[in-house]
């Protein structure tokens, strides 16, 4: 039988909390079992932000500025390949639980729903976009009062025992851990896989846990003490921090920069938020992690039931981090580490993986390779479009000559838009692009139009002193700029820049054609 793909993504996952790595909190027995038996990435980054861009660049292989899907509902062209579209040719039929968050390309399809479209090349066998038709349905039929839950489904029960004395996100969902949206897609997940095992399968399992808003079923939403919990890493005021950068203070003074973490209004600004809140905030957090977990988990038993599981290359990682509060900061649009530094699990099930299995690997890796890889496994040729390459080298232990130094991240300034996409500080549209790159020493975040900054990461590994007006790091800061200049080069698209059109009509191409 030839190789399975089961590729799971989460939502707004920070790099470091797998016990795997070494978090001292977050309890993720099931991942790390998984990590055990393959590869953790221990510096793996998401190459956009927020969600839609995120993925973009996951099932593209493609950085930003080549795909140029810039925020969530920004069309992607429909020239461009994709991982479920190249594994087609491969004779797979890759289906979808949960979602991908890109917007279609309106030239060539009708837009019929919203911006949240299916990956084209992939079937939605349960499509929970924003909607979660099949999910609703699903608990209405549990007996659930959905049409008269308060707020939302997302809201939690009422009147729960010492909930006062806790963080607005102590009370538990209004759910049952086994009708969790986690669960759900797991149980249909394994419905599919028990009646498609004739041929290999591809699936993608998307989880929208641990986005906001942070709520969590009993009992993961007692699992962690908020006392247990450390507070963000930020200056003493909020004042003090919005002096770093112009985008800072913007981002953090303007309150439709970061989505809601409950269900309910704030009743606090997100700037004067009490420790207790902050700290219960990632304890719920965490509890929503260690639910996923159980629910991966229990995905991972059912291929090992059904004599599966040494068939099947499983990928986790998630789209792109969460602030939690660090630097004053919620959610995912500042050029801090939290917002790029993701998780990554590969385990391979090849012999050749054997050797490396356990190992955790420091190298620099990018959403960009996760193409690579599952195509690469698959033996299907990787599309001159994709800026990445293929992890499987780390999995079978055949190192590269040659591997990247760097992680390199983009993002829109106008992603934490109000709803139009409105561009900040009056500029123009295509003034808004901001580039960071960073490696184990310094990392240099370069704006369109506004000051550039640079971090000694191994001195201030918390991002708080910007060097580059320092006259003793004014080289520094040039060497990374022409980096950061020289990546952007050899990264230009090319999907046609290795092609000769001769004199007598013939094409002829030095690279593998699309």
């Amino acid at each position: 039988m030839g190789m399975n793909i089961l590729f799971i993504t989460v939502d707004q996952w920070r790099g470091e909390c797998l016990a795997a790595t070494g978090h001292p909190i977050v309890k993720t027995p099931h991942l790390d079992a998984l990590a055990a038996d393959g590869v953790a990435f221990q510096h793996h980054y998401g190459q956009a932000t927020p969600c839609g861009p995120a993925r973009v660049c996951l099932y593209t292989g493609m950085y930003l500025h080549n795909h140029r899907s810039l925020l969530n509902g920004t069309p992607l062209d429909a020239r461009h390949t994709n991982v479920a579209l190249e594994a087609r040719k491969a004779g797979y039929q890759p289906v979808l639980f949960g979602y991908t968050d890109v917007g279609l390309d309106p030239r060539h399809q009708e837009i019929v729903d919203d911006y949240e479209g299916v990956l084209p090349g992939m079937d939605a066998v349960c499509h929970l976009n924003s909607k979660r038709k099949p999910w609703l349905a699903y608990l209405e039929q549990k007996g659930y009062d959905i049409a008269h839950a308060p707020h939302s489904v997302f809201a939690q029960q009422e009147n729960y025992p010492d909930a006062e004395n806790k963080g607005q996100t102590y009370a538990p969902a209004i759910f049952k851990a086994e009708d969790s949206p986690a669960a759900f897609l797991v149980g249909e997940t394994m419905n599919y896989i028990d009646g498609h095992q004739q041929k290999p399968w591809f699936a993608h399992v998307s989880f929208l846990s641990p986005h906001p808003p942070f709520v969590a079923p009993e009992p993961y939403h007692a699992m962690f003490d908020a006392d247990d919990m450390p507070l963000p890493v930020r200056h003493a005021t909020w004042q003090e921090e919005t002096k770093q950068h112009p985008w800072l203070e913007y981002y953090l003074t303007h309150s439709s920069a970061a989505a809601g973490f409950t269900t309910q209004p704030e009743k606090f600004d997100r700037l004067d938020l009490p420790d207790q809140e902050l700290q219960q905030i990632r304890a719920t957090y965490y509890g929503m992690m260690a639910e996923v977990d159980a629910q991966i988990g229990r995905l991972v038993a059912h291929l090992k039931q059904t004599g599966i599981y040494d068939d099947t290359l499983i990928i986790f990682t998630s789209d792109h981090g969460e602030n939690m509060g660090d630097h004053y900061a919620h959610s995912k649009y500042t050029y801090f580490e939290e917002t790029f530094h993701v998780p990554l699990i590969i385990r391979d099930p090849s012999d050749a993986a054997n050797s490396t299995r356990g190992n955790v690997v420091k190298a620099f890796t990018e959403a960009v390779d996760l193409m690579p890889t599952m195509l690469n496994a698959i033996g299907q040729d990787i599309p001159h479009q994709c800026d990445g390459s293929s992890l499987l080298s780390f999995t079978r232990d055949a190192p590269l000559k040659e591997w990247r130094t760097e992680a390199h991240m983009e993002f829109d300034m106008r992603a934490p838009y109000d709803g139009k996409g409105a561009p900040p500080f009056g500029l123009k549209m295509n003034q808004c692009m901001v580039n960071i790159i960073r490696d184990d020493h310094y990392k240099y975040v370069h704006f369109t139009t506004l000051p550039p900054l640079l971090f000694d990461l191994q001195n201030d590994p918390d991002e708080f002193t910007n060097l580059v007006n320092d006259p003793k790091y004014h080289n520094v800061a040039s060497e990374y700029a022409s980096k950061l200049l020289s990546w952007r080069m050899e990264n230009d698209e090319r999907a046609l820049t290795d092609m000769h059109l001769t004199a007598d009509g013939d094409v002829e191409s030095g690279m593998r054609l699309l």
